[in-house]
């Protein structure tokens, strides 16, 4: 799953990279995007020079130098290892509202090419928990109360030791914002995902599972491996 999505990307990379000056990224920031990162640093004949990178979202009250915050985490996993020609950190501090319309404008400079994206357990995209999604978000980026199924993800994934520890809040690029770049690519690896990929994917498209948006978007490619299809014998 790790190859084949990364494998795929890269090649849009490059294909857009031969028609275009620059290309503008949004990368998720999980465990179970790590093996696609990984692969994707390996691949051969992209102009990282010519690529921008932004993230999706991004705790709001750890320390600036938290190693659980996702900015943190992706400068280790990819950004650290590869000569992008920027990567704009979400910094929520000292003041989230004002970070998040900066963090907009930001965005909206020009358009977005492509989003490497998951689905949490309770069905979110970023951080758009199923009591805050909107489909037709006015904001492109917002403040949002975490609800308890994605804090106890944190745990679950080892970014966090215990449950008190995982913020409330966080800031979050909104579902709006995601669906309009050109390009998604969603990565779901894992037991625990399947039964949000279930929903995601023959449930109703709502906003109780926020990624069943994504069964409209033809511009979507989701990679599962076997633990994660609900359709897979197991």
């Amino acid at each position: 799953m790790g190859a084949a999505s990364a494998s795929a990307i890269a090649t849009e990379l490059r294909k857009r990279l031969r028609r275009q000056t620059q290309v503008r990224m949004i990368f998720a920031a999980a465990p179970s995007q790590t093996e696609t990162l990984h692969r994707l640093r390996e691949e051969q004949g992209i102009d990282w020079s010519q690529v921008t990178a932004f993230h999706m979202d991004e705790y709001i009250g750890l320390p600036a130098d938290g190693p659980q915050r996702f900015a943190h985490w992706l400068d280790k996993t990819l950004f650290a290892h590869l000569p992008f020609k920027a990567v704009h950190h979400i910094i929520p501090e000292p003041d989230p509202a004002a970070a998040a319309e900066a963090y907009a404008t930001r965005l909206a400079e020009a358009p977005i090419d492509i989003v490497c994206l998951g689905i949490g357990v309770n069905g979110h995209i970023a951080f758009n928990d199923p009591p805050v999604a909107d489909f037709h978000d006015r904001l492109d980026v917002k403040i949002v109360a975490l609800d308890e199924t994605c804090r106890q993800q944190q745990v679950d994934d080892q970014c966090f030791a215990r449950y008190d520890e995982v913020p409330e809040q966080a800031l979050t690029l909104t579902i709006p914002r995601l669906l309009r770049a050109d390009r998604l690519f969603c990565i779901v690896p894992g037991s625990v995902k399947r039964g949000a990929v279930r929903r995601s994917l023959h449930g109703p498209i709502a906003t109780s599972c926020p990624a069943s948006i994504l069964r409209q978007q033809a511009h979507c490619t989701l990679y599962l491996d076997a633990e994660s299809d609900p359709d897979a014998e197991q």
